[in-house]
């Protein structure tokens, strides 16, 4: 099949793909018109692709875990360990940004918000720069 209907059946745009297909993680065979020609298992791939970017895995983990998922000998154990990595990943970026709606929430509370000129947030960035 053509990148077109693999876009539509895998759920990943022909942009990202292609995208996929540079970095390796996605290797469809070459018609000899130099089209590329979409197989079952590629869709299989590119869903699976789809599924751990949308749990917010970068693309080494997933080529990681495609190469596991791939291992018929794989443990568990690794499968787990780059989850666990990754949760952990998650939860501090989860805290960083409650830290940042903190700061900006308390910036907030003391601006007066009307037609004055004076602004602690402004302030704070200036501060920043």
């Amino acid at each position: 099949m053509n990148i077109g209907e693999a876009a539509r059946r895998s759920g990943v745009s022909a942009k990202m793909i292609r995208h996929y297909e540079t970095q390796g993680l996605v290797r469809p065979q070459r018609l000899a018109n130099g089209y590329r020609d979409y197989a079952e298992a590629d869709l299989a791939v590119l869903r699976f692709i789809r599924h751990a970017r949308a749990l917010a895995f970068p693309l080494e983990d997933v080529r990681k875990l495609l190469a596991l998922w791939g291992d018929r000998n794989r443990a568990s154990a690794d499968v787990r360990r780059i989850a666990l990595a990754h949760v952990a990943a998650l939860e501090s970026k989860a805290q960083a940004m409650q830290a940042m709606a903190a700061s900006l929430r308390h910036l907030a509370a003391h601006c007066h918000g009307d037609a004055r000129p004076d602004c602690p947030i402004l302030d704070e960035l200036e501060k920043s720069s």
